[in-house]
């Protein structure tokens, strides 16, 4: 959807595309006595984060790599909500409103700095026109990939701990789909910083030659929204989660036989924990790798018969606007 900066930062963080979690946690009295949309309620949220951090990966247009991982973090959010954890649904809900909302805001101050450029191919080099518009992205980049003590990291860990302490098929299916797109994220998460902002200058240079810093009133929200992607995890996790909090009252049910799966995922071993965190650090690693000392081999793969193929199905979003249209 086309639509300002702002608007689409309001939309992706707490209104329009989140109010499916909020309506599915609200169910949450009808879902615990019905156990099979509850599965089929995990397969497809596990599905819609692996399909949406994979069709991210390719894409060339800034606010569309934002919005697929936005799609993607809500699969999160509703895999957890089918695995009965509608308290950590809700709060990756509340912790990704933040980081997203500074996502968005980021990218629509680098867009207004290049002239309305949204092409990511067409950028690089703003690390020191745009010094505050790039640590906004950092903090907002590293929140996403669920870099340990920031607001990500406190929220998807636990709906992975929750999906692999459920010991049922589709926890674990789900499970092994939300590593992948933990991978992916930090993939493409650090491939946006490195093509927008560490890369040489691929753009016209009259948009460089005039492109600036946000202003005040662009700059403040920047600043606001970096601070809480840091911190909000920190200070509210203890507060929204776990056994015996009563934050959520009587807007959420949940049985005590479902309780034992959010207790399961609170008593596993540190090595299992840490899993999901070496999937987010390896997509990072990887991508820093590939593109900043192996760019020429991904080009040439890239124009191979197999890498051609890929590259188009992926970039056209698994071919669904062709099914759709066709």
């Amino acid at each position: 959807m086309e639509g300002p900066r702002p608007v689409s930062a309001l939309i992706h963080a707490a209104t329009m595309v989140t109010a499916g979690v909020f309506l599915i946690c609200r169910c949450s009295p009808l879902l615990q006595y019905a156990p099979n949309i509850s599965v089929l309620i995990t397969i497809r949220g596990g599905r819609t984060a692996f399909l949406a951090a994979t069709t991210g990966l390719l894409q060339n247009d800034l606010k569309r790599v934002i919005a697929y991982s936005t799609c993607s973090q809500l699969g999160y959010m509703v895999f957890a909500a089918g695995l009965s954890g509608y308290a950590v649904s809700m709060f990756h809900l509340s912790n990704h409103a933040f980081f997203k909302a500074l996502l968005f805001l980021g990218a629509g101050s680098v867009i207004h700095a290049r002239s309305d450029e949204q092409d990511r191919r067409r950028m690089g080099g703003l690390v020191k026109i745009l010094p505050l518009t790039y640590a906004a992205r950092f903090i907002g980049s590293l929140a996403l990939m669920g870099f340990p003590f920031l607001a990500g990291f406190y929220s998807k860990d636990v709906i992975l701990e929750l999906a692999y302490g459920s010991y049922t098929v589709h926890g674990r299916f789900v499970y092994t789909l939300g590593r992948l797109a933990a991978f992916f994220t930090a993939f493409y998460s650090r491939r946006l910083l490195s093509l927008r902002f560490l890369r040489s200058p691929n753009g016209y240079r009259v948009s460089y030659e005039h492109a600036h810093e946000p202003g005040l009133p662009r700059a403040l929200p920047l600043r606001i929204l970096s601070v809480a992607s840091i911190f909000v995890g920190y200070v509210t996790r203890d507060m929204m989660i776990g056994l015996g909090r009563n934050f959520w009252s009587n807007s959420i049910l949940t049985l005590p036989k479902s309780a034992e799966t959010i207790l399961e995922g609170e008593w596993l071993p540190s090595s299992t924990k840490l899993i999901p965190l070496v999937f987010s650090f390896t997509g990072a690693i990887s991508s820093f790798i590939i593109y900043g000392y192996f760019f020429n081999r991904l080009y040439s793969l890239k124009r191979s018969v197999v890498g051609l193929y890929l590259y188009n199905f992926l970039n056209r979003k698994w071919l669904f606007d062709k099914v759709y249209n066709e």
